[in-house]
């Protein structure tokens, strides 16, 4: 058999997209935060992961254009070898210091991040123990691992006893990583960390935290998970990425100094790949600068949320509640799901739709998230379309 020949049977696509229902890979053109150009028209934004707004914000915008005029486009080079900056350095002590840790490790991305850390602390006869709900990076880190002898187990999503009965099964002289989301990705949902970090230290096992929709969005200053349930000195690491809050590209893993060395000088995932650009690195210092200087945007971005979730609630849409940016509504029919997006997108409001196989067959939905930067005009012209979409389908009355 052809290995081609299951590309070239693949159709499920171009049959969506002569649907008109293809809600994926739509080109924006310009970007203010809230508000895009898509094909050419103005569309709320309501899908993106630019909690803080920063994207477009001035002072992030002119660090990332100094860099370039500083460094150049790229660092030409791996961190291990000429791909290291003063900014790299810079930047890691500021998120060390910032997120309450003793030393920081900068990726290229925040999936580089999970691949390099799971697949470099974890060796053969360690165990990692994974959220079945953990976003992909975490999944495929402990794949990687599992080709390097290492087993990994997976525990009913965000529920504790069940932690217990996997870590109960295995042997107790072993290495023991758990790694669990802190705001989980596709429902906004909070990990109980303060229970697993209990029954972590009763099995002997070490926790990271996958901060990557939590840092700017919960703790004190937006720290993040550890931060929200005032458990970071008990937290062993915590990974994120630059993507979201940070209005930028790459990743960071921080920990304990001889952790971070040791990933340091062990992880592929690293020592092979190209070096944040120094246009990213700037990008996310300013990000930074901003952060600490208006710890306010946080509040203000799940005061946005949450008024999302109760007017969604109020309209009599089924909505994963949560305390963060990530705001749920559930279709449950996949057809209906991609008619809907379809109809909200033509109404002037970009959403993510969420079907199978990233969630489970009878739990489609429109993935909303929100910013801080969104204005009272923004939310309400969501729910207006949402309205009209909800009762059209049936959905709502």
């Amino acid at each position: 058999m052809d290995i081609f020949e299951k590309c070239y049977n693949f159709t499920r696509a171009e049959d969506v997209k002569a649907a008109g229902l293809y809600p994926y890979f739509r080109p924006i053109q310009e970007n203010e935060g809230p508000v895009v150009f898509i094909e050419g028209r103005k569309v709320i934004m309501a899908g993106s992961n630019n909690y803080l707004g920063l994207t477009a914000h001035p002072k992030v915008r002119q660090a990332a254009i100094n860099a370039i005029n500083k460094y150049g486009t790229g660092c030409s080079g791996s961190r291990y070898l000429t791909g290291t900056l003063d900014l790299h350095i810079e930047l890691e002590h500021r998120l060390a210091k910032y997120l309450g840790f003793e030393d920081v490790l900068l990726f290229s991305t925040g999936y580089q991040t999970a691949l390099g850390v799971l697949a470099t602390v974890a060796t053969k006869g360690d165990y990692l123990i994974l959220d079945k709900e953990d976003h992909a990076c975490i999944m495929n880190g402990a794949m990687m691992a599992k080709g390097m002898y290492v087993d990994y187990k997976r525990y009913k999503h965000n529920d504790m006893n069940d932690l217990e009965k996997v870590l109960k099964a295995l042997p107790a002289d072993a290495g023991k990583f758990i790694v669990t989301d802190g705001v989980f990705s596709v429902t906004g949902e909070i990990v109980n960390l303060p229970d697993l970090l209990t029954i972590a230290k009763k099995y002997n096992a070490r926790v990271m935290v996958d901060d990557a929709h939590a840092l700017g969005v919960i703790g004190e200053g937006g720290r993040g998970t550890a931060s929200a349930f005032g458990k970071t000195a008990e937290t062993d690491m915590v990974m994120g990425t630059f993507s979201k809050t940070f209005a930028s590209l790459g990743g960071y893993v921080a920990g304990p100094e001889r952790v971070i060395n040791y990933i340091k000088h062990h992880s592929p995932a690293l020592i092979f790949s190209a070096s944040p650009t120094p246009a990213s690195c700037a990008a996310t210092l300013a990000a930074l600068d901003i952060l600490e200087q208006e710890p306010e945007l946080v509040g203000k971005l799940i005061k946005n949320a949450n008024y999302m979730r109760e007017g969604f609630k109020n309209l009599g849409f089924n909505v994963i509640d949560s305390e963060t940016a990530i705001v749920p509504v559930i279709i449950g029919d996949v057809e209906k799901s991609l008619m809907i997006w379809k109809d909200l997108y033509d109404g002037g409001v970009f959403v993510n739709a969420f079907i199978p196989p990233g969630v489970p067959p009878t739990m489609s939905m429109m993935r909303t998230s929100y910013m801080a930067t969104h204005k009272i005009e923004h939310l309400d012209g969501i729910l207006d379309a949402f309205s009209k979409v909800g009762k059209k389908y049936g959905l709502i009355s």
